[in-house]
């Protein structure tokens, strides 16, 4: 009888007792996740680090891999060339040497112009984008920034010529008034309306930016495949001299500062084809 009411308190006793919760896999996979991560970065750190004492790591400063501007990047040249050049096809000689580049800023920036910008850039800047497929860069971005360096100083330079050849062409260009209106004039405003007319196109015009340009001797350096080697122009070649005017002006504001591409801008652009000031230098103060 005794026997049999332990045996029933027992098992009661067990019923009640609370029972033990067992880890869920939610929780166990963070964990496992965190060692495994862990140990990744445990491996690789020293062998990162060893790679970087190495120099094997790309663009590092012990690297000796030449230039971008020098060859074609392997990894974008591919095996075979899938499209066969035209029978008339004719390859575009462009220019290799560097003293010869050299020269050319030499006589577009001065004596030390060859020292101005890095390597890299001095090719980027007469590199154009029909020049190896643009695998090897090209100068759109460059130009884009000089072009607006160059319109804020033709702008400040047509403001500040009060007198002279430009106000005059400029006054040419302004249509009279259809109906007989007479605009608000001001001393201030003076000089305003060569803003609206045609002068600042005449300065800003690519055909007047690539004869500078062959003042210089760019267009012998000038990196770029025309679409007919016979024709020049009408492959387009003042554009792209133009853009390369233009490109190292981008260049020089990012390397030298915005105030020597103004500078160069004004002296060797502007004033070359006709638009003297002397109070542009004021001006931009």
């Amino acid at each position: 009888m005794s026997s049999s009411l332990q045996q029933s308190s027992r098992s009661l006793f067990s019923c009640l007792k609370p029972a033990r919760r067992r880890p869920t896999r939610q929780c166990s996979q963070p964990q496992r996740f965190l060692q495994k991560q862990q140990r990744c970065l445990s491996s690789f750190t020293p062998q990162l680090d060893q790679q970087q004492q190495d120099g094997s790591i790309r663009g590092s400063s012990t690297s000796t891999e030449p230039g971008r501007w020098s060859r074609t990047p392997p990894a974008m040249a591919a095996p075979i060339r899938a499209k066969p050049y035209p029978p008339n096809y004719k390859p575009f000689p462009v220019n290799k040497s560097p003293d010869k580049l050299d020269a050319m800023y030499a006589a577009f920036l001065g004596k030390n112009g060859s020292k101005m910008l890095s390597d890299e850039t001095k090719w980027l800047a007469v590199t154009h984008k029909s020049f190896d497929h643009g695998r090897r860069g090209f100068n759109d971005r460059l130009a884009f920034l000089g072009k607006r360096i160059l319109e804020l100083q033709c702008s400040l330079g047509l403001l500040t010529a009060a007198e002279g050849e430009v106000l005059a062409k400029a006054a040419e260009a302004v249509r009279p008034d259809e109906y007989g209106r007479q605009p608000f004039t001001h001393p201030a405003l003076a000089n305003v309306e060569v803003l609206s007319g045609r002068g600042k196109e005449y300065f800003l015009d690519v055909k007047q930016i690539a004869a500078v340009a062959g003042m210089y001797g760019i267009p012998e350096v000038v990196r770029w495949q025309p679409r007919d080697v016979n024709d020049l122009t009408t492959s387009g070649a003042p554009a792209v001299y133009a853009q390369a005017v233009l490109a190292i002006i981008g260049a020089l504001s990012l390397e030298q500062g915005g105030a020597v591409a103004s500078r160069v801008a004004r002296e060797r652009v502007l004033q070359p084809s006709g638009l003297k000031s002397g109070l542009v230098e004021e001006a931009t103060q």
